[in-house]
């Protein structure tokens, strides 16, 4: 028989507590936001199997249970009381006459779309207390807890854009912390992003010149920038994707961007500056078509580096 092990969890106290509090948090929340629902005639697990019903169009109770994680014998209860009221009918499945198929009847779908209408009324409010910000960050948050506890959703859609009031102050902060994190660069090199940043807001060239921030679900993902060196060649710079967005071919659809431009408006090359240890973006300079040029080594942000110079001839 096996035993079960005597030594202390390898996670932190503080974190597990930190995970049960949310957890009754929210379920107060759910529970205020489901105060009207739970008032109508049905009870939430009716309101779930109706809103799934009215997503998938037609399910067997097997298929239903095991998604939904209830017991078989209690959503079987479920299915006789909605299909006694009207609201779920039964048939032949059409792959197998054996298994019951279970659909919305026409006062089912009358039903789901009284009680869809009043759960969005009541989330919309509880949203409306906030600011437009706080509503990206709860967002992002969501879809963050989402992922990170397993669900695998489907791809979520990224947008570029120019760039909003606070982000140039993102693009220099999100270039601290991951070089240091991910490289253990110093604060200098902070301070590098910042002096570019800061010449690209004073001199921006609205025709020559461009930024983009990649995002996700509202958050602030990715950036890079394209700035005038001379009226025959542009410069890519500051190109960055947050760790968690990476492997969705943003950093290669950031550099495709600045290439397009870059010919729009009549450039003859694009150069930029990066280093050798960061070889994942090496790689899609390399597949983009720019070459190699020239190498230094220097010693920079706490670290000996070897400086690559990139040209793509356009």
């Amino acid at each position: 028989m096996v035993q079960p092990s005597t030594q202390s969890p390898a996670i932190p106290a503080d974190q597990i507590q930190a995970v049960r509090a949310f957890s009754r948090f929210y379920t107060r929340f759910v529970g205020a936001l489901n105060e009207g629902l739970l008032s109508s005639p049905f009870s939430l697990t009716e309101a779930r199997l109706i809103y799934e019903l009215a997503s998938r169009g037609r399910a067997d109770a097997v298929t239903l249970s095991a998604d939904l994680g209830l017991d078989s014998g209690y959503l079987s209860r479920v299915i006789g009381r909605l299909t006694e009221q009207g609201i779920v009918s039964r048939s032949a499945s059409p792959e197998d006459g054996r298994v019951k198929s279970l659909a919305l009847s026409s006062a089912g779908e009358a039903t789901y779309a009284q009680l869809n209408a009043a759960s969005n009324a009541q989330i919309e409010r509880a949203l409306a207390a906030l600011s437009s910000d706080d509503r990206a960050r709860l967002q992002a948050a969501m879809h963050t807890i989402r992922t990170v506890l397993g669900e695998s959703p489907s791809p979520t859609p990224y947008v570029l854009r120019p760039p909003n009031p606070g982000d140039l102050g993102w693009v220099v902060q999100r270039h601290g912390a991951i070089y240091a994190a991910e490289y253990h660069w110093d604060m200098r090199f902070e301070g590098l992003v910042a002096e570019i940043v800061a010449a690209f807001a004073r001199n921006f060239d609205a025709q020559r010149e461009r930024c983009w921030i990649a995002e996700i679900d509202g958050e602030n993902v990715g950036s890079v920038f394209l700035v005038k060196k001379s009226e025959t060649t542009a410069q890519l710079r500051m190109l960055l994707v947050e760790p968690r967005a990476r492997g969705h071919g943003i950093a290669r659809r950031l550099v495709r961007e600045c290439a397009r431009f870059a010919r729009q408006v009549g450039y003859d090359e694009i150069v930029l500056w990066t280093n050798s240890i960061l070889t994942s973006a090496r790689r899609i300079y390399e597949t983009e078509g720019y070459v190699l040029v020239e190498e230094e080594p220097h010693e920079s942000f706490g670290h000996s580096l070897v400086g690559q110079y990139w040209r793509l001839t356009l």
